[in-house]
């Protein structure tokens, strides 16, 4: 089965002694409005003791216009939990997510936020695979990422504690991470629709790799969806030196001989939740999680005289994994 077909299958073997992550999650914006929500679900399997694997479920729901967040997380023993990729199906105790939709409820973390979600889907494009195909199937990179479900609309409604929130229409995606262990160092960024260009569709990373006491150069592969067309920068070599990035800027730039592209996406601090990862090898990442980012990219087609303009005035998402705690940020989960 090639990875166009098995794009959500689930890659969790419960006797591997490997390590292992896992998340399927699903991101939505507000059409015009700085509101957004993120839903992850997870596998953790700790390197060695599989027998300690868990389910998580992680929720955050952003509210730029108040400066507020609030983030919940569930935690499950992994024989609560069940995977499935024909037909796909992931459930975490009794919360749900299919291709339909998701279904659940999370926060029996201490400091938790009680939330609880009922979306469904609609639209959505062709899966979108931020590295060349032929390296999903190796162990290069450890940590693997694609969108299953660009482009897509939800609709329903998120609860947060006792305010339940209506969602109609808002933007965004599903998607599909796993690997061995968490990339060492990233920036991640997408965007589901810049405004007033409808289907249009950006994913991009900045990694570097530690390998004993050297780090690799960074890469970043860029893919964009654009008025039909995929324009996929993402080849391994050609990707070095593209980026670079800090708290909480991100400037890129990457060119092709049919398209030439220039952005930054940031966010005040205000606007970013952080999270702590376990890491499978041993060990923990933050993540700098902001799905209420701005973004602005000039883009140079080939033929074209002039370039545009794609602007995303609140809606980008914008992570930063990171073992350095000089953001200042206070881990909430």
């Amino acid at each position: 089965m090639s990875i166009d077909e098995d794009y959500d299958f689930p890659r969790f073997r419960s006797d591997s002694n490997a390590g292992h992550y896992e998340s399927w999650f699903v991101r939505g914006n507000h059409p015009v409005r700085p509101l957004a929500i993120w839903i992850r679900y997870t596998i953790f399997s700790p390197k060695h003791s599989p027998q300690n694997s868990i389910g998580e479920l992680w929720a955050i729901y952003f509210d730029g216009e108040n400066g507020k967040h609030y983030v919940s997380k569930s935690e499950y023993p992994i024989s609560e939990c069940e995977f499935s990729g024909d037909p796909f199906l992931v459930r975490i105790g009794s919360s749900v997510q299919d291709h339909k939709g998701l279904k659940g409820k999370s926060g029996n973390k201490q400091g938790s936020t009680n939330i609880e979600w009922d979306l469904n889907f609609s639209g959505g494009d062709k899966p979108l695979f931020l590295f060349p195909k032929d390296l999903y199937s190796g162990g290069f990179p450890k940590a693997k990422v694609l969108v299953g479900k660009p482009s897509l609309l939800l609709n329903g409604f998120v609860k947060l504690e006792n305010a339940k929130i209506e969602l109609k229409d808002w933007r965004g995606s599903q998607n599909h991470n796993w690997g061995s262990k968490h990339t060492d160092q990233y920036a991640w960024g997408q965007v589901a629709g810049f405004d007033g260009e409808e289907g249009s569709f950006l994913e991009l990373a900045t990694a570097k790799i530690k390998i004993g006491p050297l780090w690799t150069p960074a890469i970043t592969p860029i893919v964009l969806r654009l008025h039909g067309q995929e324009y996929a920068l993402n080849g391994l070599f050609s990707s070095f030196g593209r980026a670079s990035y800090q708290y909480f800027d991100w400037k890129f730039q990457a060119s092709s001989p049919e398209i030439k592209i220039e952005g930054r996406i940031h966010a005040d601090k205000k606007d970013f939740a952080c999270l702590r990862y376990a890491n499978p090898p041993g060990g923990w990442k933050y993540c700098l999680n902001s799905k209420i980012a701005r973004a602005e990219v000039l883009v140079q087609r080939k033929g074209e005289t002039s370039p545009l303009r794609l602007r995303s005035a609140r809606s980008a998402a914008f992570e930063i994994l990171t073992e350095d705690p000089s953001h200042s940020l206070l881990t909430e989960v």
